[in-house]
């Protein structure tokens, strides 16, 4: 059993969470939690160390002799010791590392969004989780957006992270100039858009771009798009939260394609 903090291998691990700079270096981002890791197992997302308490094995049995016959390296650690490499505040057990992998790009055909400079991990995080929910295709995520594997990230998508396409891409203006050449309709969400997102038709495919939280879309991406809708707001009201639209914009396009199957 690992109970030193000051272990190499925990060290290496702490900084994981920390720092994107590390995850880069080492290619490698934690998996925090029973259910991030169970969904990352179902998804045949590979593992490659995996620590845990004992208390914690005793208890999930199945999952831990899941874990065992995928990862090379696993350590029973203290409770101290998982908790100095959590980012959580109160882990509940489970921490596994896993590669960075690039083979999941999106493809969008139908329904997807374009996310330009998207800071907050939270926010982000929400937006993936409410993609898998809808059945949408994937994301494109811009290069100036918050790191993929951010711990915030993975912990908001509620496990969905390991089912859902993203793509970061250091040209997101011409990844959706491609999506355009093949048919697909880049929806911008401008506040002082002419049609409302309910008006809009979202039964034809649609790439739905949305922008930093503190300054929306950039110009560039504007002029780009084919149409622009907007989420009416009461007056006193100046802006609404980026996964909330997103969330909103979705769900108005899932709504328009069921009620266009079933009449």
């Amino acid at each position: 059993m690992l109970t030193s903090t000051q272990n190499p291998l925990v060290k290496q691990l702490r900084q994981l969470g920390l720092s994107t700079k590390e995850r880069r270096s080492q290619q490698l981002f934690l998996i925090e939690g029973t259910h991030a890791i169970h969904e990352a197992i179902e998804t045949d997302y590979p593992l490659s160390i995996f620590c845990c308490t004992e208390s914690w094995a005793m208890s999930h049995e199945v999952l831990y002799e899941r874990v065992r016959s995928i990862v090379d390296r696993i350590e029973i650690v203290s409770e101290e010791v998982l908790k100095s490499i959590a980012t959580t505040v109160n882990p509940d057990g489970a921490i596994a590392v896993a590669p960075i992998e690039c083979s999941n790009d999106p493809q969008i055909e139908t329904l997807g969004l374009a996310l330009e400079s998207i800071q907050d991990p939270g926010n982000l995080g929400a937006i993936i989780r409410s993609t898998a929910a809808v059945g949408a295709d994937g994301l494109l995520v811009s290069h100036d957006s918050v790191d993929l594997t951010h711990p915030k990230i993975i912990r908001a998508t509620a496990g969905q992270w390991f089912r859902v396409p993203i793509q970061t891409s250091k040209d997101l203006a011409g990844e959706i100039g491609k999506l355009q050449q093949q048919g697909i309709r880049a929806v911008a969400t401008l506040a002082d858009a002419q049609t409302t997102y309910w008006d809009y038709d979202f039964t034809q495919p649609s790439l739905i771009l949305l922008g930093n939280e503190g300054n929306g879309l950039s110009q560039q991406l504007i002029q780009l798009a084919d149409a622009a809708v907007k989420i009416p707001l009461s007056p006193e009201v100046e802006s609404l939260n980026v996964s909330i639209a997103a969330a909103l914009l979705l769900y108005e396009a899932k709504r328009q394609r069921f009620n266009k199957i079933n009449n």
